[in-house]
C-alpha cells in the first residue's frame, strides 16, 4: 500500500522534529559532560531510541558539527539583533559575553572536531568572524574601541579567556568575570604612576 503525500509529510516533520530535540538535547548534555557524552543519555533526553540518534548522526563527528552550527548561528543572529543597539560599545561587550559563554561550554569541541571537514559552506570561523567584525567596525565608529584594535584580536581574546575557564568550575561564569577584567582594565586610571 502506498504512502500517501500527508503521511510522507508528517513523517518528515516527525523526523525533523526528533532531529532538533536530539540537537537540543546534545547541546545541554555536551555542556555537561564534554564532546565524548554519551550517545545514549542524549537520545534518552531528547526523547527518542539510539536508533533514531544513529540514523539522523551516524558519526558522532556530524553530531557535534549540528550542535556548533545551531550555537554559532545563534551568535550570529544575536550580533545582527546588537548591531541596532544604541551604544556599540555596549553591544560589542554583550556579544563578546556571549560568545565567551558559548565558548566556555563548548569543552572540548577544538579538539573533538580536529581534521574534521565541515559539510557543505558551513564556516564556524568565517561566521563569528563577520559577526564580530561588524560589531567591531561600529564600536570604532563610535570611538568605543582603540582604532588598532582588530577582528583577530577580539577574536583570540575571547578564544584564550574561554581556553582558560573551560576547566574551572563554573566555567561560563568565570570566563564573564575574566572578560570583564580585560575589557575594564586592570589598572585604575592614575594607578600607574
Amino acid at each position: 500500500m502506498a504512502e500517501s503525500p500527508g503521511q510522507a509529510g508528517r513523517r518528515r516533520a516527525d523526523a525533523r522534529r526528533n532531529r532538533d530535540r536530539l540537537v537540543t538535547a546534545a547541546s545541554a548534555v555536551i555542556a555537561e559532560a564534554g564532546p565524548g557524552a554519551s550517545l545514549e543519555e542524549i537520545a534518552r533526553r531528547a526523547g527518542v531510541g539510539s536508533a533514531t540518534l544513529h540514523r539522523h548522526f551516524p558519526h558522532r563527528s556530524q553530531l557535534l558539527e549540528a550542535v556548533l552550527h545551531d550555537r554559532v548561528q545563534a551568535l550570529s543572529t544575536r550580533a545582527e539583533e546588537l548591531r541596532a543597539a544604541p551604544h556599540a560599545g555596549a553591544a560589542l561587550m554583550a556579544w563578546l559575553r556571549d560568545l565567551v559563554a558559548h565558548a566556555a561550554a563548548a569543552r572540548g569541541f577544538g579538539p573533538a572536531l580536529t581534521g574534521y571537514e565541515f559539510t557543505g559552506d558551513f564556516s564556524p570561523h568565517a561566521v563569528l568572524r563577520d559577526a564580530a567584525g561588524g560589531l567591531l567596525a561600529r564600536a570604532g565608529q563610535e570611538g568605543s574601541v582603540a582604532p588598532a584594535v582588530t577582528v583577530d584580536d577580539v577574536l583570540q581574546l575571547a578564544h584564550g579567556i574561554a581556553l582558560a575557564a573551560e576547566s574551572l568550575p563554573e566555567p561560563t561564569k568565570r570566563a564573564d568575570v575574566l572578560l570583564t577584567l580585560a575589557a575594564e582594565g586592570l589598572l585604575r586610571s592614575g594607578a600607574t604612576g
